[in-house]
């Protein structure tokens, strides 16, 4: 893959007793690089009501993937298959505590595209919210997207 990659992430949150969900889509430019095995990808990401960007680093490895956000938003969520993990999760408008229990996670991956997909539960407070998941697709620049079929 090339160093500079375009980057899709979708992710559903889906409420206990609505199926439906609350989709979410961000699609942007980023880099990707490893090293020491770890795969990175890294971008930045407007939020509503933010005046400043968050800067994203995306850790990928074998067992596990972590997502670090800096800026208008803090937080470190480590996802690793059947554990759960807590992260401070820090907003202008207040801080929670977030447990993340990942029950599968998904790659694939060719010589110029990254295929990861997470399933987890998510928990805020001690409350569990909703069940989730997030996919991120990562192609090289230049690359055609896939044929819908």
């Amino acid at each position: 893959m090339t160093k500079d990659v375009l980057i899709s992430i979708t992710g559903i949150h889906m409420v206990e007793g609505d199926e439906s969900g609350d989709d979410v889509e961000l699609i942007t430019t980023g880099t990707y690089y490893v090293k020491n095995g770890t795969r990175y990808l890294l971008y930045d990401e407007s939020m509503e009501g933010l005046d400043q960007p968050v800067k994203n680093v995306v850790k990928i490895r074998e067992d596990n993937l972590e997502i670090i956000k800096r800026g208008g938003v803090n937080v470190h969520m480590t996802f690793r298959r059947g554990m759960t993990v807590m992260s401070s999760y820090a907003t202008p408008f207040g801080e929670m505590l977030v447990g993340i229990t990942t029950e599968k996670i998904r790659q694939e991956e060719t010589e110029d595209r990254l295929c990861l997909r997470v399933d987890y539960l998510l928990d805020i407070n001690g409350q569990q919210v909703s069940r989730c998941h997030i996919t991120l697709n990562v192609r090289s620049r230049g690359e055609k997207a896939p044929e819908a079929e």
